[in-house]
């Protein structure tokens, strides 16, 4: 019969207490984890509530079409000088509008992209790019 003092079971009962160390340490790591992404959701949830009042313009057709798109790439305004309304050429207005149309949108895409690349550092999170 072994005793308590006998090697093996010192090193048995070291074992024992290495993995409760590591046990905790992996709860605690991921607590710590958990609290982080929270508040990356938290500070997304801010960020994506404020791309909402930024806004982007895009003019196209010298200045004569402007569109303005917001942070979320909704096209939020549309505005036509009349100079560039011809009815013998109406598909060069439609053009003009569809190229900025397009533009506002990618660059409202863009300001998202970017304000949420700060948050989360690049890490390439699913809809976040």
């Amino acid at each position: 019969m072994e005793s308590l003092a006998s090697p093996r079971k010192r090193s048995g009962l070291r074992c024992s207490l290495d993995f409760a160390r590591n046990d905790k340490e992996l709860t605690m790591n991921l607590n710590k984890l958990m609290k982080q992404a929270q508040k990356m959701q938290e500070q997304m949830a801010k960020t994506q509530a404020e791309l909402e009042q930024k806004t982007v313009e895009v003019s196209a057709g010298g200045g004569k079409v402007k569109v303005t798109a917001n942070g979320t790439g909704d096209i939020i305004a549309l505005k036509i000088d009349k100079e560039v309304v011809d009815p013998n050429d109406v598909e060069f207005l439609e053009e003009m509008v569809l190229n900025a149309v397009k533009q506002a949108i990618e660059q409202g895409k863009a300001l998202a992209q970017s304000e949420m690349t700060k948050i989360t550092g690049g890490l390439g999170i699913p809809g976040m790019q």
